[in-house]
């Protein structure tokens, strides 16, 4: 098997999500055979899963804590994992792709081992205790209310930056 023939399992818990802003790179990766859809799925552990700034998601690797995150997974190709990778972040310090054990549903008990995209350790127990160490299990329309497009932020500073401004204001937006 070549290295293009290579496939990762992707666990996506906010954006990429159907109905949500960011799905349209998903929706593209589909067509061209790069992601396949595989279902709806869960953390089998709990993890932290809170709104940053601009009510952008993050899934905190502070495994314990939380609630078991919904989401959806997908085969995707090792192209798509790239294309991922750079809309993620993962050079900047933004997220982190990292394992994650998952389970389709509620009922069904074959834990699957995929990845996700957490928030970069370097900010997440600080994101987490701003958000009062609560957290949600699955972001929805109520949590993406007030969602900003990336194109839509502030240009003149970072998303660490910005990341940064959000934990320390320690106010709820």
């Amino acid at each position: 098997m070549g290295v293009e023939d290579r496939k990762s399992v992707i666990f996506t818990y906010g954006t990429l999500k159907h109905g949500f802003s960011n799905h349209s790179l998903i929706q593209e990766m589909v067509r061209t055979g790069d992601a396949v859809y595989l279902g709806v799925y869960r953390t089998v552990e709990k993890y932290p899963m809170v709104c940053g700034p601009y009510r952008v998601p993050f899934l905190l690797n502070l495994p314990g804590s939380g609630e078991r995150v919904w989401g959806e997974l997908y085969e995707v190709s090792v192209y798509g994992v790239g294309r991922m990778d750079e809309l993620e972040g993962t050079s900047r310090g933004h997220y982190e792709r990292l394992p994650v054990e998952v389970v389709r549903g509620v009922e069904n008990t074959v834990v699957v081992g995929a990845e996700a995209y957490y928030g970069h350790r370097s900010y997440a127990e600080e994101l987490w205790k701003r958000n009062g160490e609560k957290g949600f299990s699955v972001y929805s329309e109520k949590e993406a209310k007030g969602y900003l497009k990336r194109k839509d932020r502030p240009q003149n500073i970072t998303f660490l930056e910005q990341i940064r401004i959000f934990v320390a204001s320690g106010m709820n937006e």
